[in-house]
């Protein structure tokens, strides 16, 4: 079989690139995508906390937040399959980050850029935290930044589902395999080599691969990417008390929380000398006793006494180089495209990404939204793109 276009990965990413593509009335080729996995038991699509914020420090990912904020509203009609439109459970519950001295001249920093971009953040001093959010302990704060528009959370699987939907509603083909190698000639790659012994020509290629096969997809083109595969746990809980409108609140010590449900989900990234590279999904409940619990019990009382429910683990795709999506061609392979290394950003920047990769292949430059400086070239340029708030 032939395909202008592989695909390699099928999750939120590469589902995403798969509609957008097939949608544009300026593509007319074929689209595969190769997805190893259909069932999505160990993608971080289906294991994220899913959620949506403008709250960045580089003006480019504020902007992408702002369009995926505009497609979880508005984007379901056009996800719509014979009728059936999506329901992505989008709640703009906000955000909200919490900072002491310390933390507060970056908090003012990034708003000026947010501002100038359009997000709707406000800066909160303690008085009107407290007054906002009574259950708050607001010992040791000086600064919080609320996000109460476009900020929130979402049913992650539904908006991968509802991509992948509509992307076979236009033709586009999801094969159930796994890529083990790249045919290459003359520095493009023209054939994708399958473990079931099948080779799929074309035209071009996409790595979507994530955290489990970016850099191995690369490799076999001849390239690298610096990603690495780590490990996020997400722990939930239900308490005694009620916190009325809760956002998502980001504690001074990284700890995050949200509402779920009539309960809690929270998480922490770990500290880098005890976050190791791997693949396994092993809870670690020491994280949840030792870190988790003791940060939230301090900053919300009500949180003193829970009831600790169940967990899990998801893969992590970390750009150890700056920690900022990569996406764009890659190295010296023209034909070879990547969106990797989203570094726990990934699945609400999937419909930005997608529509800007798709733009970039059918059209050879973006149009809705400039994502040139996640271009992968900013690597061996040493030019990293510093994002300072990263959760």
């Amino acid at each position: 079989m032939t395909y202008d276009v592989i695909i390699v990965g099928g999750a939120v990413m590469g589902s995403s690139v798969a509609y957008h593509l097939a949608a544009d009335a300026a593509f007319r080729g074929t689209v595969a995508v190769v997805e190893r996995d259909p069932t999505y038991a160990r993608a971080a699509s289906a294991l994220s906390a899913s959620s949506i914020r403008q709250q960045f420090s580089c003006a480019i990912n504020v902007r992408v937040g702002l369009h995926g904020a505009r497609f979880l509203r508005e984007g379901a009609r056009a996800l719509e399959v014979d009728g059936d439109a999506p329901d992505f459970g989008f709640r703009e519950g906000g955000y909200l980050y919490l900072a002491t001295g310390a933390g507060a001249p970056i908090l003012r920093e990034n708003h000026v850029v947010q501002s100038a971009v359009g997000a709707d953040i406000a800066l909160l001093s303690p008085d009107e935290l407290a007054r906002l959010f009574p259950w708050i302990s607001t010992d040791g704060l000086s600064l919080g930044g609320f996000g109460h528009a476009g900020e929130g959370w979402f049913d992650g699987y539904a908006l991968m589902r509802a991509f992948r939907r509509k992307a076979q509603s236009l033709g586009v083909a999801f094969i159930a395999d796994d890529v083990v190698g790249l045919q290459m000639r003359d520095g493009r790659v023209t054939g994708v080599e399958t473990a079931k012994g099948g080779v799929l020509s074309c035209g071009a290629v996409v790595n979507c691969a994530g955290a489990a096969g970016a850099r191995a997809v690369a490799r076999m083109a001849g390239l690298d990417v610096p990603i690495s595969s780590r490990k996020r746990c997400v722990f939930t809980f239900t308490a005694k008390s009620p916190t009325p409108g809760m956002p998502l609140m980001i504690d001074p010590s990284g700890v995050y929380v949200r509402p779920e449900g009539s309960g809690y989900i929270c998480g922490v990234s770990p500290p880098e000398s005890l976050d190791p590279e791997t693949d396994d999904h092993d809870v670690d409940w020491n994280l949840f006793e030792e870190t988790i619990w003791p940060a939230l019990a301090a900053r919300v009382p009500a949180f003193e006494e829970i009831r600790p429910g169940r967990a899990w683990a998801g893969s992590y795709d970390l750009n150890v180089f700056d920690h900022n999506a990569l996406v764009g061609t890659l190295g010296t392979v023209a034909n070879f495209y990547v969106a990797a290394g989203f570094s726990g950003h990934g699945i609400q920047q999937a419909p930005a990404v997608g529509l800007g990769l798709s733009e970039l292949i059918a059209k050879g430059r973006y149009e809705t939204l400039d994502l040139s400086e996640f271009s992968p070239s900013r690597i061996e340029a040493r030019r990293p793109l510093i994002e300072r708030n990263v959760i």
